[in-house]
């Protein structure tokens, strides 16, 4: 007569098997999702779709500066469009700064948790530790993610504002560069 198999107090209970079917297709998606190739793909998948709709906005936005603009209105319209197009590329990179902030930022929180847990702080006060840590990361992250997507917006903007106004007015944006190129005309080198 075989004796019940020993469990002791401390071991976790034994749970029922999932189905079959179930668990061949957990299986299946824990195989998938463990490669780095699944990570890449989808890294770049989310990347082409952010790169996608930033392309079809580019082109709405740079439509309706055509439409709206006339070599004789004022800078408005492009004043408008170069706002846009560096609101459009300071969340574009922010979005870029945040897929390799959050890696890095897990490795430090993780590092940081596990030193406090090596020098024997009680698990009650490695949560605490552990909260207020993340609230501090968390907030220079973004403090720092804002910082970099105003800057990039606000030179996206000024570029495009300084590059709508050239091509809107052709050579009237800079207005002696005409007279200043004449005398030159003639002349081969």
């Amino acid at each position: 007569m075989e004796a019940p198999p020993s469990t002791s107090p401390t071991s976790p209970p034994r749970l029922p098997p999932p189905p079959s079917s179930s668990s061949s297709s957990y299986t299946l998606f824990i195989t998938i999702m463990s490669k780095r190739r699944t990570w890449v793909f989808l890294f770049v998948l989310v990347y082409a779709i952010l790169l996608a709709s930033l392309w079809n906005s580019l082109k709405s936005i740079l439509s309706w500066y055509k439409h709206q603009a006339q070599p004789s209105s004022s800078g408005w319209p492009a004043l408008y469009a170069s706002v846009l197009l560096g609101a459009v590329f300071g969340l574009l990179s922010m979005v870029a700064a945040l897929a390799v902030a959050v890696p890095a930022t897990l490795v430090t929180w993780i590092t940081v948790v596990v030193l406090l847990a090596f020098f024997g702080k009680p698990k009650r006060t490695l949560v605490l530790e552990g909260r207020k840590i993340t609230r501090e990361i968390v907030g220079f992250v973004f403090k720092i993610l804002l910082k970099e997507g105003n800057l990039v917006a606000a030179v996206c903007a000024v570029l495009g504002y300084f590059a709508l106004i050239r091509k809107n007015s052709g050579s009237l944006a800079f207005p002696n560069t005409h007279a200043l190129l004449k005398p030159c005309q003639g002349v081969e080198m």
